[in-house]
């Protein structure tokens, strides 16, 4: 199918929790029925979970195995991953990358890091060593991994100086990475509180750098998402896509919406009642 939408973060593994403690549940994201959701939805991009010791016990090979499946399906590959305490100990960043680069093998054709400074207390206060620590993250995971790497990234950031360097803290990440998905979570394209107006100064940054960009919606509760407005789970699954289309129009770039996340995509469109 033609959509706007044209890669999704997935955060969910089918193992069950007495296989393994990482394990979630979540019987969609088993290789198969992920792949063809992929699929079907003419996805060209996964940011897909990878748990610590992806090359370890069931959970490990259930990540190598749905990203084989993933590429057979003609869908790229992205280690996803992030902890808060790797802001403190940066080279465990590297040693995740290491682990879920072993287990998937050459279906990875890049790592994909959500680390988030700006939710931690002291952020509020003083966010520039919070910003320091996600750099060293971003600084330790380029230098252990040999595909590209990619950033989560608040659209906000370029509001934000950078420590140490100059420009905004954005620029500073995209000297850091080969790709970007600007997060601007709300409910609607246009306007001044739109999509479109507060990923803008972002995507136009991302351009300049030579940096791959997208911008990623939000599909999850308004209690995960901070609120209604910054979701589409009331909106539904048409009103996702006809603001998508508006997204994609305003950047002239097709298929550059990601969605936040497959459980709760699935969920708006209506495929799954019977797991929730």
């Amino acid at each position: 199918m033609t959509s706007a939408v044209g890669s999704m973060w997935a955060w969910d593994n089918p193992v069950s929790q007495q296989d393994d403690a990482r394990g979630r549940g979540y019987a969609p994201a088993a290789p198969a029925p992920l792949a063809a959701f992929a699929a079907t939805r003419g996805l060209g991009r996964v940011h897909l979970a990878a748990p610590w010791a992806a090359d370890e016990g069931p959970v490990g090979e259930w990540f190598g195995d749905a990203a084989r499946a993933l590429r057979a399906a003609g869908v790229a590959v992205g280690a996803l991953g992030g902890d808060p305490g790797w802001l403190d100990q940066p080279a465990l960043a590297a040693t995740w990358a290491d682990a879920a680069l072993r287990s998937a093998g050459g279906a990875l054709d890049a790592v994909q890091l959500d680390v988030e400074p700006w939710t931690l207390p002291a952020w509020q206060t003083d966010p520039a060593p919070g910003a320091r620590a996600w750099l060293a993250v971003l600084d330790a995971t380029r230098a252990a991994v040999d595909v590209p790497l990619g950033a989560d990234a608040p659209w906000w950031l370029t509001t934000v100086p950078a420590p140490d360097e100059p420009g905004t803290l954005l620029d500073a990440v995209l000297r850091r990475v080969e790709r970007v998905v600007v997060v601007a979570f709300a409910d609607h394209a246009d306007g001044a509180d739109g999509i479109v107006a507060l990923a803008r100064p972002a995507v136009a940054a991302a351009q300049a750098a030579g940096v791959a960009w997208s911008v990623g919606v939000e599909t999850d509760t308004p209690e995960v998402a901070g609120g209604a407005q910054f979701t589409f789970v009331d909106e539904g699954a048409a009103v996702l896509e006809r603001e998508a289309a508006l997204v994609a129009s305003a950047f002239d770039e097709p298929g550059c919406v990601c969605v936040e996340h497959h459980r709760a995509w699935r969920r708006l469109l209506g495929l799954d009642a019977a797991q929730d």
